[in-house]
């Protein structure tokens, strides 16, 4: 099990749950955060402090999100950022790039 940031981040990031994580798992791209999947401990404090409900555990992952557990593990590829496992957010690990299917969102809140 991990837990993964779904479409209701994107244009959002309240930025609660980086503050939240106990190991910084959580990672900031341009328009969402992205939760690395390795890295993550299952303790689902982010989860609690996510003011707009976008943090889901796997197993209980909307359907309709499904995608966003690629989104979340592609990110850090090759193909994305290349950072793979980066072991602890900080601010060398901050980037305005996101995942194709984030770039391609809807804008939201606009």
């Amino acid at each position: 099990m991990t837990y993964v940031i779904t479409a209701a981040c994107i244009d959002v990031k309240d930025l609660s749950c980086l503050t939240s994580c106990p190991v910084d798992c959580i990672y900031q791209g341009g328009r969402t955060v992205y939760i690395q999947p390795d890295e993550c401990i299952n303790c689902g404090l982010c989860e609690t402090v996510c003011p707009v409900g976008a943090i889901h555990s796997d197993e209980r992952l909307p359907a309709d999100m499904l995608e966003f557990v690629a989104v979340n593990a592609e990110f850090f590829g090759p193909d994305v950022t290349g950072w793979n496992s980066p072991r602890g957010a900080d601010a060398q690990y901050k980037t305005t790039l996101d995942h194709p299917v984030v770039v391609n969102w809807p804008r939201q809140g606009d």
